[in-house]
């Protein structure tokens, strides 16, 4: 359509006609500006004060494991002997004789049969941080006793590497 065409039409109209067109087009204007401005804004300020938590949150923890690596960066090196037996001293601590430790060059293998599970944890953090092992591969299966309230052992292989020299 020309311009003139336009204005022709626009005249032709009522004066009440023309006051609901313009009133529907600044309708339509006002919730555009709404949905494609002010809401997107409003939620992202809504939703803010729980991000800030969250990436507080991540953040704290991030901080305490850099504080724990460089804690164990910082720990005197380790001959393989000396992790051997800090890791068979763990074994017969921690687990007893629900375990059986095998070692083969840089590897240690742990046999496990009905470990209890706060054992096994413990241990593994006494194998991570006084033989400074690291677990490369488990394969273990959860089982527990049939009587209600009974503790959940931990059955299967783990394989942990030795520090290097």
């Amino acid at each position: 359509m020309k311009p003139d065409a336009l204005t022709s039409a626009w005249q032709r109209l009522h004066a009440r006609e023309r006051r609901l067109i313009v009133l529907a087009a600044a309708i339509v204007v006002l919730a555009l500006l709404w949905w494609l401005g002010l809401a997107p804004a409003l939620r992202t300020l809504r939703e803010a004060g729980s991000q800030r938590a969250a990436l507080q949150a991540q953040a704290q923890q991030m901080q305490q494991l850099a504080l724990e690596a460089a804690a164990l960066k910082a720990l005197p090196r380790m001959t393989r002997q000396e992790a051997q037996r800090a890791l068979a001293a763990a074994t017969e601590q921690r687990l007893g004789a629900s375990a059986k430790l095998t070692v083969t060059g840089e590897r240690a293998s742990v046999a496990l049969k009905d470990a209890p599970a706060a054992g096994l944890a413990q241990w593994l953090a006494d194998a991570r941080v006084n033989a400074r092992s690291t677990p490369v591969e488990a394969r273990l299966t959860r089982s527990s006793a049939s009587a209600p309230g009974a503790a959940v052992t931990w059955s299967g292989t783990l394989s942990l590497s030795l520090p290097n020299p």
